[in-house]
Protein backbone atom coordinates (compact mmCIF):
# COMPACT_ATOMS: atom_id res chain seq x y z
CA UNK A 1 0.00 0.00 0.00
CA UNK A 2 1.39 3.57 -0.81
CA UNK A 3 2.78 5.60 1.90
CA UNK A 4 0.98 8.87 1.83
CA UNK A 5 2.71 11.46 1.73
CA UNK A 6 0.84 13.46 4.43
CA UNK A 7 -1.97 13.37 6.27
CA UNK A 8 -4.80 11.70 4.12
CA UNK A 9 -7.55 13.40 4.57
CA UNK A 10 -7.93 17.01 5.68
CA UNK A 11 -10.91 18.91 7.20
CA UNK A 12 -11.57 22.43 7.37
CA UNK A 13 -14.54 24.39 8.23
CA UNK A 14 -16.32 26.26 5.54
CA UNK A 15 -17.39 29.11 6.97
CA UNK A 16 -20.76 29.00 7.69
CA UNK A 17 -22.64 26.47 6.81
CA UNK A 18 -25.50 26.47 4.20
CA UNK A 19 -28.47 25.59 6.56
CA UNK A 20 -32.03 24.66 4.94
CA UNK A 21 -33.53 27.03 7.91
CA UNK A 22 -30.62 29.86 7.58
CA UNK A 23 -31.93 30.75 10.68
CA UNK A 24 -30.42 27.89 12.56
CA UNK A 25 -27.38 27.32 14.66
CA UNK A 26 -25.29 24.33 13.68
CA UNK A 27 -27.74 21.27 14.43
CA UNK A 28 -27.27 18.52 16.86
CA UNK A 29 -27.37 15.26 14.99
CA UNK A 30 -29.46 12.16 16.55
CA UNK A 31 -28.39 9.06 14.20
CA UNK A 32 -30.23 6.17 15.30
CA UNK A 33 -30.02 2.86 14.02
CA UNK A 34 -32.17 -0.27 13.93
CA UNK A 35 -31.35 -3.92 13.23
CA UNK A 36 -33.00 -6.20 10.72
CA UNK A 37 -35.73 -4.11 11.14
CA UNK A 38 -38.40 -4.41 7.86
CA UNK A 39 -39.06 -1.68 5.62
CA UNK A 40 -42.96 -2.14 7.00
CA UNK A 41 -42.22 -2.49 10.79
CA UNK A 42 -43.63 0.78 11.69
CA UNK A 43 -46.79 2.62 11.97
CA UNK A 44 -45.21 5.37 9.74
CA UNK A 45 -44.30 2.97 7.24
CA UNK A 46 -47.96 0.88 7.21
CA UNK A 47 -46.94 -1.98 9.53
CA UNK A 48 -49.01 -2.84 12.80
CA UNK A 49 -46.59 -2.45 15.03
CA UNK A 50 -47.58 0.28 17.32
CA UNK A 51 -44.36 2.87 16.96
CA UNK A 52 -46.00 6.60 18.27
CA UNK A 53 -42.97 7.91 18.76
CA UNK A 54 -41.40 7.18 15.50
CA UNK A 55 -44.31 8.25 13.80
CA UNK A 56 -44.61 11.49 15.36
CA UNK A 57 -41.12 12.27 14.25
CA UNK A 58 -42.15 11.04 10.78
CA UNK A 59 -45.22 13.74 11.05
CA UNK A 60 -42.98 16.66 11.43
CA UNK A 61 -40.22 15.48 9.04
CA UNK A 62 -40.01 13.24 6.00
CA UNK A 63 -40.23 9.94 5.47
CA UNK A 64 -37.99 8.43 2.66
CA UNK A 65 -39.55 6.15 0.27
CA UNK A 66 -36.27 4.59 -1.57
CA UNK A 67 -33.47 4.94 0.73
CA UNK A 68 -30.76 1.64 1.17
CA UNK A 69 -28.54 0.06 3.15
CA UNK A 70 -26.02 -2.78 2.08
CA UNK A 71 -27.96 -6.22 2.91
CA UNK A 72 -25.99 -6.72 6.29
CA UNK A 73 -24.89 -5.48 9.51
CA UNK A 74 -21.32 -5.23 9.66
CA UNK A 75 -21.01 -3.48 5.80
CA UNK A 76 -24.10 -0.78 6.52
CA UNK A 77 -22.26 0.53 9.50
CA UNK A 78 -19.24 1.02 8.06
CA UNK A 79 -21.01 2.66 4.58
CA UNK A 80 -23.09 4.61 7.17
CA UNK A 81 -20.23 6.03 9.54
CA UNK A 82 -17.78 6.43 6.15
CA UNK A 83 -19.29 7.70 3.39
CA UNK A 84 -17.09 4.78 1.36
CA UNK A 85 -18.81 1.30 0.09
CA UNK A 86 -17.69 -1.31 2.63
CA UNK A 87 -15.95 -3.03 0.12
CA UNK A 88 -13.63 0.55 -0.68
CA UNK A 89 -12.51 0.05 3.05
CA UNK A 90 -12.10 -3.63 3.32
CA UNK A 91 -15.35 -3.88 5.73
CA UNK A 92 -16.92 -6.31 2.88
CA UNK A 93 -15.20 -8.78 1.40
CA UNK A 94 -12.24 -8.07 -1.84
CA UNK A 95 -10.72 -11.15 -3.23
CA UNK A 96 -7.30 -10.89 -1.94
CA UNK A 97 -7.41 -8.61 0.78
CA UNK A 98 -8.05 -8.97 4.85
CA UNK A 99 -11.67 -8.31 4.24
CA UNK A 100 -15.32 -8.52 5.80
CA UNK A 101 -16.20 -8.26 9.35
CA UNK A 102 -12.22 -8.99 10.24
CA UNK A 103 -11.31 -6.23 7.83
CA UNK A 104 -9.41 -3.41 8.83
CA UNK A 105 -10.51 0.71 7.61
CA UNK A 106 -7.58 2.34 5.98
CA UNK A 107 -6.14 5.27 7.74
CA UNK A 108 -7.79 7.66 5.25
CA UNK A 109 -11.25 6.25 6.16
CA UNK A 110 -12.30 8.06 9.86
CA UNK A 111 -15.37 7.60 11.12
CA UNK A 112 -17.41 10.17 11.24
CA UNK A 113 -16.83 11.71 14.64
CA UNK A 114 -13.18 12.70 13.69
CA UNK A 115 -14.47 14.25 10.69
CA UNK A 116 -17.08 16.61 12.50
CA UNK A 117 -14.58 17.38 15.18
CA UNK A 118 -13.08 20.39 13.48
CA UNK A 119 -16.64 22.11 13.66
CA UNK A 120 -16.68 21.50 17.41
CA UNK A 121 -18.81 18.53 17.68
CA UNK A 122 -18.48 16.11 20.45
CA UNK A 123 -19.77 13.10 19.73
CA UNK A 124 -21.45 10.04 21.77
CA UNK A 125 -22.29 6.10 20.96
CA UNK A 126 -24.39 3.88 22.94
CA UNK A 127 -25.28 0.47 22.07
CA UNK A 128 -24.15 -2.17 19.15
CA UNK A 129 -20.71 -1.95 17.63
CA UNK A 130 -19.54 -4.26 14.87
CA UNK A 131 -16.65 -1.83 13.06
CA UNK A 132 -13.12 -2.07 13.69
CA UNK A 133 -10.98 -0.73 16.20
CA UNK A 134 -11.96 0.62 19.27
CA UNK A 135 -14.71 3.48 19.66
CA UNK A 136 -12.43 6.12 21.07
CA UNK A 137 -10.29 5.41 18.43
CA UNK A 138 -13.07 6.61 16.08
CA UNK A 139 -13.39 9.96 17.40
CA UNK A 140 -16.39 9.43 20.50
CA UNK A 141 -15.85 11.15 23.47
CA UNK A 142 -17.91 8.60 25.39
CA UNK A 143 -19.33 5.54 24.35
CA UNK A 144 -21.45 2.48 25.77
CA UNK A 145 -20.59 -0.32 23.58
CA UNK A 146 -22.30 -3.84 23.67
CA UNK A 147 -20.23 -6.24 22.42
CA UNK A 148 -22.52 -9.78 23.41
CA UNK A 149 -25.62 -10.18 20.67
CA UNK A 150 -27.01 -12.63 22.48
CA UNK A 151 -28.00 -11.97 25.49
CA UNK A 152 -30.60 -8.97 25.99
CA UNK A 153 -31.01 -9.52 29.53
CA UNK A 154 -27.97 -9.68 30.71
CA UNK A 155 -24.53 -9.05 28.59
CA UNK A 156 -21.35 -10.43 29.06
CA UNK A 157 -19.28 -8.90 26.65
CA UNK A 158 -19.52 -4.96 26.89
CA UNK A 159 -17.31 -1.51 27.70
CA UNK A 160 -17.93 1.76 28.37
CA UNK A 161 -15.02 4.15 26.49
CA UNK A 162 -13.11 1.39 25.69
CA UNK A 163 -13.14 -0.44 28.74
CA UNK A 164 -14.43 -3.45 29.73
CA UNK A 165 -17.35 -3.52 31.98
CA UNK A 166 -18.40 -6.95 34.16
CA UNK A 167 -21.03 -8.99 33.02
CA UNK A 168 -24.62 -8.18 33.61
CA UNK A 169 -25.54 -10.53 36.91
CA UNK A 170 -28.36 -12.37 36.51
CA UNK A 171 -31.37 -11.61 37.99
CA UNK A 172 -30.94 -7.73 37.58
CA UNK A 173 -32.95 -5.48 36.09
CA UNK A 174 -31.55 -4.64 32.73
CA UNK A 175 -32.84 -4.80 29.60
CA UNK A 176 -30.40 -3.77 26.68
CA UNK A 177 -32.68 -1.77 24.61
CA UNK A 178 -33.19 0.24 27.91
CA UNK A 179 -29.75 0.55 29.18
CA UNK A 180 -27.98 1.65 26.03
CA UNK A 181 -30.74 4.70 26.06
CA UNK A 182 -30.15 5.63 29.60
CA UNK A 183 -26.29 5.19 29.02
CA UNK A 184 -26.99 7.95 25.54
CA UNK A 185 -29.46 9.76 27.49
CA UNK A 186 -26.49 10.56 30.93
CA UNK A 187 -24.04 11.39 27.94
CA UNK A 188 -26.23 14.18 26.46
CA UNK A 189 -27.25 15.53 29.87
CA UNK A 190 -23.37 16.36 31.15
CA UNK A 191 -23.12 17.69 27.36
CA UNK A 192 -25.64 20.40 27.79
CA UNK A 193 -24.08 20.88 31.24
CA UNK A 194 -20.42 20.34 30.68
CA UNK A 195 -20.25 21.98 27.20
CA UNK A 196 -23.15 24.41 26.47
CA UNK A 197 -23.46 25.96 22.95
CA UNK A 198 -21.37 22.99 21.60
CA UNK A 199 -23.40 20.59 19.02
CA UNK A 200 -23.06 16.87 19.59
CA UNK A 201 -23.56 14.13 17.10
CA UNK A 202 -25.29 10.94 18.94
CA UNK A 203 -25.06 7.63 17.63
CA UNK A 204 -28.09 4.94 19.46
CA UNK A 205 -27.30 1.69 18.07
CA UNK A 206 -30.13 -0.89 18.72
CA UNK A 207 -29.67 -4.42 18.58
CA UNK A 208 -33.43 -4.83 18.47
CA UNK A 209 -35.01 -6.13 16.48
CA UNK A 210 -32.28 -8.77 15.42
CA UNK A 211 -32.39 -12.11 17.18
CA UNK A 212 -32.44 -13.78 19.66
CA UNK A 213 -36.33 -13.14 19.93
CA UNK A 214 -35.89 -11.76 23.82
CA UNK A 215 -38.60 -8.93 25.57
CA UNK A 216 -39.71 -7.84 28.65
CA UNK A 217 -42.80 -9.89 29.66
CA UNK A 218 -44.61 -6.97 30.04
CA UNK A 219 -44.42 -6.06 26.29
CA UNK A 220 -44.87 -8.98 24.76
CA UNK A 221 -48.23 -9.80 26.85
CA UNK A 222 -49.68 -6.26 25.13
CA UNK A 223 -49.14 -7.45 21.74
CA UNK A 224 -49.45 -11.36 21.92
CA UNK A 225 -52.88 -11.80 20.56
CA UNK A 226 -52.24 -9.78 17.32
CA UNK A 227 -50.46 -12.20 14.86
CA UNK A 228 -53.26 -15.06 15.51
CA UNK A 229 -54.54 -14.46 11.60
CA UNK A 230 -50.79 -15.45 10.63
CA UNK A 231 -48.52 -13.99 7.81
CA UNK A 232 -50.48 -14.20 4.89
CA UNK A 233 -53.25 -11.98 5.80
CA UNK A 234 -50.97 -9.49 7.66
CA UNK A 235 -48.79 -9.17 4.92
CA UNK A 236 -51.45 -8.63 2.76
CA UNK A 237 -53.00 -5.72 5.24
CA UNK A 238 -49.60 -4.25 5.44
CA UNK A 239 -49.18 -3.92 1.32
CA UNK A 240 -52.84 -2.21 1.84
CA UNK A 241 -51.55 0.25 4.28
CA UNK A 242 -48.44 0.92 2.07
CA UNK A 243 -50.61 2.06 -0.44
CA UNK A 244 -52.74 3.84 1.37
CA UNK A 245 -49.60 6.15 2.89
CA UNK A 246 -48.82 6.75 -0.83
CA UNK A 247 -45.09 4.89 0.44
CA UNK A 248 -45.35 2.50 -2.90
CA UNK A 249 -47.62 1.86 -5.30
CA UNK A 250 -46.77 -1.73 -6.65
CA UNK A 251 -48.94 -4.90 -5.58
CA UNK A 252 -46.55 -6.72 -3.59
CA UNK A 253 -45.04 -9.88 -5.26
CA UNK A 254 -46.24 -13.50 -5.24
CA UNK A 255 -44.13 -15.28 -1.78
CA UNK A 256 -41.15 -17.45 -2.83
CA UNK A 257 -42.49 -20.61 -0.95
CA UNK A 258 -38.81 -22.22 -1.74
CA UNK A 259 -36.92 -19.34 -0.36
CA UNK A 260 -35.60 -19.94 3.43
CA UNK A 261 -33.04 -19.35 5.81
CA UNK A 262 -30.08 -18.07 3.89
CA UNK A 263 -27.66 -20.30 5.79
CA UNK A 264 -27.92 -23.95 7.38
CA UNK A 265 -28.29 -24.31 10.49
CA UNK A 266 -30.32 -27.66 10.05
CA UNK A 267 -28.63 -28.53 13.76
CA UNK A 268 -30.84 -25.77 15.21
CA UNK A 269 -34.06 -26.69 13.50
CA UNK A 270 -33.79 -29.56 16.03
CA UNK A 271 -33.33 -27.87 19.14
CA UNK A 272 -35.74 -25.15 18.17
CA UNK A 273 -38.87 -28.24 17.94
CA UNK A 274 -41.68 -29.33 15.46
CA UNK A 275 -43.27 -26.26 15.54
CA UNK A 276 -40.40 -24.27 13.43
CA UNK A 277 -40.84 -23.77 10.00
CA UNK A 278 -38.26 -22.97 7.77
CA UNK A 279 -39.84 -22.25 4.66
CA UNK A 280 -42.84 -19.61 4.22
CA UNK A 281 -45.38 -22.49 3.91
CA UNK A 282 -49.38 -21.22 3.65
CA UNK A 283 -50.81 -20.15 7.40
CA UNK A 284 -53.52 -23.01 6.71
CA UNK A 285 -51.14 -25.38 5.67
CA UNK A 286 -49.32 -25.12 9.54
CA UNK A 287 -50.69 -27.47 12.35
CA UNK A 288 -52.31 -25.20 15.46
CA UNK A 289 -49.14 -26.30 16.98
CA UNK A 290 -47.17 -24.59 14.57
CA UNK A 291 -49.55 -21.38 14.40
CA UNK A 292 -49.53 -21.09 18.12
CA UNK A 293 -45.59 -20.95 18.24
CA UNK A 294 -44.85 -18.61 15.13
CA UNK A 295 -47.76 -16.17 16.39
CA UNK A 296 -45.92 -15.67 19.70
CA UNK A 297 -42.55 -15.19 17.18
CA UNK A 298 -44.09 -11.98 16.17
CA UNK A 299 -45.55 -10.64 19.02
CA UNK A 300 -42.10 -10.96 20.48
CA UNK A 301 -40.54 -9.17 17.39
CA UNK A 302 -43.25 -6.52 17.70
CA UNK A 303 -42.39 -6.06 21.58
CA UNK A 304 -39.21 -5.75 20.64
CA UNK A 305 -39.96 -2.72 18.26
CA UNK A 306 -42.37 -0.98 20.35
CA UNK A 307 -39.93 -1.00 23.41
CA UNK A 308 -37.42 0.61 21.16
CA UNK A 309 -40.03 3.20 19.88
CA UNK A 310 -40.81 3.78 23.46
CA UNK A 311 -37.37 4.48 24.09
CA UNK A 312 -36.72 6.90 21.47
CA UNK A 313 -39.52 8.79 22.68
CA UNK A 314 -37.80 8.92 26.39
CA UNK A 315 -34.65 10.24 24.92
CA UNK A 316 -36.84 13.00 22.55
CA UNK A 317 -38.51 14.09 25.64
CA UNK A 318 -34.92 14.21 27.42
CA UNK A 319 -33.51 16.40 24.51
CA UNK A 320 -36.98 18.99 24.48
CA UNK A 321 -36.37 19.28 28.19
CA UNK A 322 -33.04 20.26 28.49
CA UNK A 323 -34.34 22.61 25.12
CA UNK A 324 -31.89 21.18 22.31
CA UNK A 325 -34.62 19.13 20.67
CA UNK A 326 -35.85 21.55 18.16
CA UNK A 327 -32.23 22.23 16.74
CA UNK A 328 -31.53 18.46 16.71
CA UNK A 329 -31.31 16.48 13.69
CA UNK A 330 -32.91 12.84 14.09
CA UNK A 331 -32.14 10.16 11.10
CA UNK A 332 -33.67 6.95 11.58
CA UNK A 333 -32.87 3.60 9.97
CA UNK A 334 -32.41 0.20 9.50
CA UNK A 335 -29.10 -1.75 8.53
CA UNK A 336 -30.78 -4.64 6.84
CA UNK A 337 -34.13 -5.70 6.08
CA UNK A 338 -35.47 -7.92 8.10
CA UNK A 339 -33.78 -11.67 8.80
CA UNK A 340 -35.07 -15.26 7.51
CA UNK A 341 -32.00 -17.13 9.52
CA UNK A 342 -33.09 -19.60 12.12
CA UNK A 343 -30.01 -20.18 14.21
CA UNK A 344 -28.88 -20.87 17.90
CA UNK A 345 -25.85 -19.25 19.19
CA UNK A 346 -24.68 -17.77 22.67
CA UNK A 347 -25.70 -19.82 25.13
CA UNK A 348 -28.46 -21.98 23.27
CA UNK A 349 -32.04 -22.20 23.09
CA UNK A 350 -33.95 -24.02 26.69
CA UNK A 351 -37.47 -25.48 24.57
CA UNK A 352 -39.09 -25.78 27.87
CA UNK A 353 -38.40 -21.47 28.69
CA UNK A 354 -41.01 -19.20 27.84
CA UNK A 355 -40.77 -17.73 24.92
CA UNK A 356 -38.98 -14.23 24.56
CA UNK A 357 -37.31 -14.80 28.36
CA UNK A 358 -33.82 -15.32 28.99
CA UNK A 359 -33.26 -18.89 27.83
CA UNK A 360 -35.17 -18.55 25.05
CA UNK A 361 -33.00 -18.55 21.57
CA UNK A 362 -35.73 -17.55 18.55
CA UNK A 363 -35.31 -15.93 15.26
CA UNK A 364 -38.59 -14.51 13.31
CA UNK A 365 -37.84 -16.67 10.26
CA UNK A 366 -38.78 -16.29 6.74
CA UNK A 367 -42.59 -16.83 6.67
CA UNK A 368 -42.57 -13.30 9.08
CA UNK A 369 -39.55 -11.82 7.90
CA UNK A 370 -41.78 -11.46 4.77
CA UNK A 371 -44.50 -9.58 6.57
CA UNK A 372 -41.61 -7.69 7.98
CA UNK A 373 -40.16 -6.93 4.61
CA UNK A 374 -43.60 -5.64 2.60
CA UNK A 375 -44.02 -5.22 -0.23
CA UNK A 376 -40.57 -6.14 -1.18
CA UNK A 377 -38.30 -9.57 -2.12
CA UNK A 378 -36.38 -11.33 -0.14
CA UNK A 379 -34.62 -10.66 3.24
CA UNK A 380 -31.51 -9.89 4.76
CA UNK A 381 -28.21 -10.93 2.74
CA UNK A 382 -30.35 -10.78 -0.54
CA UNK A 383 -29.57 -7.03 -2.61
CA UNK A 384 -33.41 -7.10 -4.02
CA UNK A 385 -35.32 -5.02 -2.23
CA UNK A 386 -36.42 -6.90 0.86
CA UNK A 387 -32.92 -7.02 1.94
CA UNK A 388 -32.05 -3.76 1.02
CA UNK A 389 -34.71 -1.39 1.72
CA UNK A 390 -35.24 0.55 4.83
CA UNK A 391 -36.87 3.23 6.42
CA UNK A 392 -35.54 6.73 6.81
CA UNK A 393 -37.23 9.33 8.94
CA UNK A 394 -35.54 12.80 8.92
CA UNK A 395 -36.73 15.36 11.57
CA UNK A 396 -35.40 18.89 12.57
CA UNK A 397 -38.20 21.16 13.43
CA UNK A 398 -36.08 24.19 13.31
CA UNK A 399 -34.80 23.40 10.35
CA UNK A 400 -36.47 20.95 7.83
CA UNK A 401 -39.21 22.92 6.26
CA UNK A 402 -41.73 19.55 5.31
CA UNK A 403 -44.10 18.31 7.82
CA UNK A 404 -44.94 14.99 7.07
CA UNK A 405 -43.97 14.55 3.37
CA UNK A 406 -42.40 11.76 1.31
CA UNK A 407 -39.00 12.23 -0.86
CA UNK A 408 -38.68 9.30 -3.58
CA UNK A 409 -35.52 10.05 -4.89
CA UNK A 410 -33.22 7.47 -4.36
CA UNK A 411 -30.38 7.44 -1.66
CA UNK A 412 -28.03 4.95 0.39
CA UNK A 413 -26.45 4.61 3.80
CA UNK A 414 -23.03 6.20 2.28
CA UNK A 415 -25.07 9.52 1.64
CA UNK A 416 -25.17 10.27 5.36
CA UNK A 417 -21.74 11.07 5.93
CA UNK A 418 -21.55 14.32 3.34
CA UNK A 419 -25.20 15.09 4.04
CA UNK A 420 -24.27 15.83 8.14
CA UNK A 421 -20.72 17.23 7.01
CA UNK A 422 -22.27 19.67 4.79
CA UNK A 423 -24.70 20.90 7.57
CA UNK A 424 -22.02 21.13 9.54
CA UNK A 425 -20.09 23.07 7.57
CA UNK A 426 -17.08 20.77 7.37
CA UNK A 427 -15.66 19.91 3.81
CA UNK A 428 -12.46 18.40 2.39
CA UNK A 429 -9.73 19.93 1.47
CA UNK A 430 -7.54 18.14 -1.15
CA UNK A 431 -4.08 19.18 0.21
CA UNK A 432 -1.73 16.54 0.94
CA UNK A 433 -3.82 13.59 -0.25
CA UNK A 434 -2.21 10.82 -2.05
CA UNK A 435 -3.95 10.27 -5.87
CA UNK A 436 -4.25 6.46 -4.83
CA UNK A 437 -6.50 7.38 -2.12
CA UNK A 438 -10.51 6.77 -3.10
CA UNK A 439 -13.07 9.87 -3.09
CA UNK A 440 -16.41 9.14 -1.31
CA UNK A 441 -19.10 8.32 -3.67
CA UNK A 442 -21.64 9.48 -0.92
CA UNK A 443 -23.72 12.35 -2.47
CA UNK A 444 -25.26 15.04 0.16
CA UNK A 445 -29.09 14.98 0.89
CA UNK A 446 -29.66 18.51 1.26
CA UNK A 447 -31.34 18.92 -1.97
CA UNK A 448 -34.10 15.90 -0.68
CA UNK A 449 -34.33 17.14 2.84
CA UNK A 450 -35.24 20.61 0.67
CA UNK A 451 -37.64 19.35 -1.73
CA UNK A 452 -38.44 15.82 -3.45
CA UNK A 453 -36.47 15.92 -6.27
CA UNK A 454 -35.19 12.95 -8.46
CA UNK A 455 -33.16 10.07 -8.26
CA UNK A 456 -29.17 10.66 -7.58
CA UNK A 457 -27.48 10.77 -11.00
CA UNK A 458 -24.90 8.12 -9.45
CA UNK A 459 -25.95 4.51 -9.73
CA UNK A 460 -25.63 2.36 -6.50
CA UNK A 461 -23.93 -0.34 -6.18
CA UNK A 462 -24.08 -3.90 -4.13
CA UNK A 463 -22.36 -7.20 -3.86
CA UNK A 464 -22.57 -9.35 -0.66
CA UNK A 465 -21.69 -13.17 -0.30
CA UNK A 466 -22.02 -13.03 -4.36
CA UNK A 467 -25.49 -11.36 -4.18
CA UNK A 468 -25.27 -8.06 -6.45
CA UNK A 469 -27.02 -5.46 -7.88
CA UNK A 470 -26.90 -1.62 -9.77
CA UNK A 471 -29.29 0.81 -9.76
CA UNK A 472 -29.32 3.57 -11.88
CA UNK A 473 -32.41 5.72 -12.14
CA UNK A 474 -35.09 3.70 -12.16
CA UNK A 475 -33.34 0.49 -12.98
CA UNK A 476 -32.14 -1.95 -11.73
CA UNK A 477 -29.94 -5.39 -12.31
CA UNK A 478 -29.42 -7.81 -9.75
CA UNK A 479 -29.05 -11.55 -9.42
CA UNK A 480 -28.40 -14.16 -6.42
CA UNK A 481 -25.16 -15.77 -6.60
CA UNK A 482 -21.87 -15.51 -8.12
CA UNK A 483 -22.17 -16.53 -11.83
CA UNK A 484 -26.38 -16.25 -11.82
CA UNK A 485 -27.49 -14.24 -14.67
CA UNK A 486 -28.93 -10.64 -14.12
CA UNK A 487 -32.27 -9.79 -13.42
CA UNK A 488 -33.61 -6.39 -14.86
CA UNK A 489 -36.45 -4.23 -13.17
CA UNK A 490 -38.21 -1.15 -13.62
CA UNK A 491 -38.31 0.01 -10.69
CA UNK A 492 -40.76 2.72 -11.64
CA UNK A 493 -43.25 0.54 -11.85
CA UNK A 494 -42.20 -2.77 -10.37
CA UNK A 495 -39.98 -2.32 -7.07
CA UNK A 496 -41.36 -6.00 -6.39
CA UNK A 497 -39.08 -7.50 -8.84
CA UNK A 498 -42.06 -9.58 -10.78
CA UNK A 499 -41.54 -8.90 -14.33
CA UNK A 500 -37.86 -9.71 -15.41
CA UNK A 501 -37.18 -7.43 -18.44
CA UNK A 502 -33.49 -9.02 -18.92
CA UNK A 503 -34.09 -10.79 -21.98
CA UNK A 504 -36.37 -7.95 -23.36
CA UNK A 505 -33.66 -5.54 -23.12
CA UNK A 506 -30.32 -7.03 -22.93
CA UNK A 507 -28.26 -3.67 -24.07
CA UNK A 508 -29.55 -2.28 -20.87
CA UNK A 509 -28.11 -5.49 -18.88
CA UNK A 510 -24.68 -5.07 -20.60
CA UNK A 511 -24.47 -1.31 -20.25
CA UNK A 512 -25.24 -1.36 -16.21
CA UNK A 513 -23.51 -4.65 -16.05
CA UNK A 514 -20.47 -2.55 -17.35
CA UNK A 515 -21.19 0.38 -15.09
CA UNK A 516 -21.10 -2.71 -12.04
CA UNK A 517 -18.03 -4.69 -12.73
CA UNK A 518 -16.61 -1.26 -13.59
CA UNK A 519 -17.41 -0.06 -9.58
CA UNK A 520 -16.43 -3.43 -8.45
CA UNK A 521 -12.85 -3.09 -9.74
CA UNK A 522 -12.61 0.24 -8.65
CA UNK A 523 -13.32 -0.91 -5.07
CA UNK A 524 -10.78 -3.50 -5.40
CA UNK A 525 -8.09 -1.63 -5.95
CA UNK A 526 -9.27 1.30 -3.31
CA UNK A 527 -8.95 -1.83 -1.23
CA UNK A 528 -5.78 -3.18 -2.05
CA UNK A 529 -4.61 0.71 -2.01
CA UNK A 530 -3.58 1.00 -5.55
CA UNK A 531 -4.77 3.91 -7.54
Amino acid sequence: MRVLTAMIVLWTLAGEPSFLAAASPRPNILLILADDLGFSDTGCYGGEILTPHLDALAARGLRFTQFYNTSRCWPSRAALLTGYYAQQIRRDTVPGVRSGPGGVRPTWAPLLPVLLRPAGYRSYHAGKWHLDGGSRDGGFDRSYRIEDHDRYFGPLIRFEDDRPLPPVEPGRSYYTTTAIVDRLATYLEDHVTGHPGQPFFAYLAFMAPHFPLQAPSEDIVRVQDRYGPGWDVLRAARARRIRDLGLVGHEPPEVEAGIGPPYDFSESLASLGAAEVRLPIPWTALSPQQRAFQAKKMAIHAAMIERMDLEIGRLMALLNRLGVGDNTLVLFLSDNGASAELMVRGAGHDPAAVPGSVGSYLCLGPGWSGVANTPFRRHKTWVHEGGIATPLIASWPAGIPGRGELRRGSGHVIDVVPTLLELAGVSEAAAGVDEGVARRPGRSLIGQLKADIGHRPEPLWWQHEGNRALRLGDWKIVASGEGVPWELYDLAVDRGEVVNLAVRDPGRVRDLDARWTELRESFIRAARGSP
